[in-house]
């Protein structure tokens, strides 16, 4: 069986901090982020899911004057609505129910340093009007204290969604939108990114190798295996689909059995995109079947799956609580 040794040596390194990358769209990256890390502008990322954001937010922070500071992220996606002013501002003891003792939020623990706000397009309107008045005044309030404190962060967002079409579609406020782009820096998915595949996956096995002693290489076939594939899940994607080899390969690593497993599991999942309607149904039963599979879709997430539908999260709820009713009344 011939071997590729894909290890440092086979390549120049090129990298702005942990992102690396020779490709022309990775380098104008990286001189965007020279540019910008040592100002003070507020910085707008976007790209792909896997494509890299957050390690360019953290390449921001190091170059820039705050670098002695904290970093922080948090995914607004991943925060309940009702939690994410919490978060961000933090609360006092008994504010509210589970509140047991006073918590410093994310503005807080970020003070001298630089705050990455991901997926700033799943956070809900009213915290973007919040958060716009906290970019403009540097001031804002724990939640249930009377008390104004100060705050000195440098904040970074990031989306996956195009902020023009999210502020077309209602789920990015406009001003806010000009308050974080500042200076926009979009990055590009692996796909474009030439031979970069080989720099990472050399740059991962390379990794992985340090860490348990050994000298695991990649297969002729397996290099052919990382130009041809697409890379839907970018540089996240071939990072555990490079993990997932040297786990379960010995000293010659194989990718396209990986690759295709999950091909059939992504084809498996297009399943649950779909639903099927009876020629006749009832219109009020084709849209109870069509919420509560998007519902599903979405685990449970109401406003992902309002935004899915097309509708506000009011109009979810009102039709959620309509089938709850009728479903009590028939009962």
């Amino acid at each position: 069986m011939s071997v590729v040794s894909l290890n440092q040596e086979s390549f120049p390194r090129a990298a702005a901090g942990p992102l690396l990358g020779l490709s022309a769209p990775m380098q104008e990256v990286f001189r965007l982020i020279d540019r910008v890390g040592p100002t003070e502008a507020s910085v707008l990322l976007t790209g792909e899911s896997g494509s890299g954001k957050e390690l360019a937010a953290q390449s921001i922070h190091d170059r820039s004057l705050r670098r002695g500071g904290p970093f922080l992220a948090i995914n607004c996606g991943a925060i309940p609505a009702g939690l994410i002013e919490a978060e961000l501002f933090g609360y006092e003891k008994g504010s509210f129910t589970g509140a047991a003792r006073a918590h410093a939020g994310v503005f807080e623990r970020a003070d001298a340093g630089t705050l990455l706000l991901d997926e700033i397009t799943e956070m809900p309107m009213e915290m973007q009007t919040r958060l716009l008045r906290v970019l403009e005044t540097r001031r804002f309030y724990r939640v249930g204290a009377n008390v104004e404190l100060s705050t000195d962060v440098r904040v970074i967002a990031a989306s996956n969604r195009c902020p023009l079409q999210a502020v077309r579609s209602g789920q990015l406020r406009e001003d806010l939108l000009y308050r974080l782009a500042v200076f926009p820096i979009e990055l590009p998915p692996l796909r474009s990114r030439g031979n970069d595949v080989e720099l990472l996956a050399g740059h991962f096995l390379d990794e992985l190798n340090a860490q348990a002693g050994t000298h695991k290489q990649l297969t002729a076939h397996s290099r052919m295996t990382l130009k041809q594939h697409s890379w839907p899940g970018n540089v996240r994607e071939l990072r555990n689909c490079i993990e997932r080899a040297f786990i379960l390969g010995d000293q010659a690593l194989e990718l396209a059995p990986l690759i295709q497993s999950q091909s059939s599991r992504a084809a498996g999942a297009d399943d649950r995109e779909r639903l099927e309607i009876r020629v006749g149904s009832r219109i009020h039963d084709m849209e109870r079947s069509l919420i509560e599979a998007t519902l599903d879709y979405f685990q449970g997430n109401k406003r992902r799956a309002a935004d899915a539908l097309g509708c506000s999260l009011k109009t979810l709820y009102n039709k959620l609580n309509g089938y709850s009713q009728s479903q009590c009344a028939s009962s």
